[in-house]
């Protein structure tokens, strides 16, 4: 926990971080991510921290919304509400290094901590819709959504795991990843795994039970062709806008 500020993660997977502020301490969030306040909190809506031309990177070329809402405590004893846009866990990260983060997993962040654009190079771009993704820059709590749950695995030197493509949340920057492709050609016509990521250690990695694109395709046969149509743009314009649905 960063120094200073409480907080607790609550309703699950559902969920809703609930903060405890003193005077002076401030929170940074997503636009529309406040549930409530109580208390005397003010709020300053401003361009993402590390000024603007990190503020445009973060919109432009990661999908991030350019400006965020700083909530701080005027008094002692107030409380705020922070949740995502997605039916799914949150989780906080204790960033003392840097990570790599998922452009739409962002929900709010406490301490000394800045959100800049990685670039991933034309091969590992592939498996999202841009060729960039998140990094943090200085120190503090990162929290983080996911669709379903979202799970930690630490890496030790040279130990290695597999994901699917949709399913990758966070992970140091001290790991190594490349997407490959899974299994033979009938596995990527017939398997519904086409490509994976593989994560190399040291690190530490952050990945959700649950993607937004396989809960689309659930879905279909009950729709008619009308509302596939409208979903699949609805769905569309939610993974180019937040990330969501492949690992930037």
């Amino acid at each position: 926990m960063c120094k200073g500020v409480e907080y607790e993660i609550v309703k699950n997977p559902v969920g809703m971080i609930d903060f405890a502020m003193d005077w002076g301490e401030a929170v940074t969030a997503e636009a529309g991510a406040m549930v409530y306040m109580r208390g005397h909190i003010s709020t300053d809506t401003k361009t993402r921290k590390g000024g603007l031309f990190k503020a445009l990177k973060s919109t432009v070329l990661a999908g991030e919304s350019f400006f965020v809402n700083e909530f701080t405590a005027q008094e002692d004893g107030c409380r705020l509400g922070i949740t995502g846009n997605v039916l799914g866990d949150i989780e906080v990260i204790h960033a003392d290094e840097e990570y790599i983060v998922q452009s739409g997993s962002y929900v709010a962040s406490v301490g000394d901590l800045t959100l800049d654009t990685q670039w991933q190079g034309f091969t590992k771009g592939i498996f999202g819709s841009n060729l960039f993704m998140l990094k943090t820059v200085g120190s503090g709590d990162i929290f983080v959504e996911g669709w379903g749950g979202i799970r930690r695995v630490d890496l030790g030197a040279g130990e290695s795991m597999i994901l699917d493509n949709y399913q990758l949340v966070a992970l140091t920057a001290t790991a190594r990843y490349d997407i490959r492709k899974h299994g033979s050609l009938k596995t990527t016509l017939f398997g519904g795994e086409a490509l994976v990521i593989e994560i190399t250690g040291p690190g530490t990695v952050y990945y959700q039970t649950k993607n937004l694109m396989e809960f689309a395709r659930a879905l279909s046969p009950f729709m008619s062709k009308q509302d596939v149509g409208v979903a699949g743009a609805g769905v569309a314009s939610g993974l180019l806008s937040r990330g969501i649905g492949g690992f930037r």
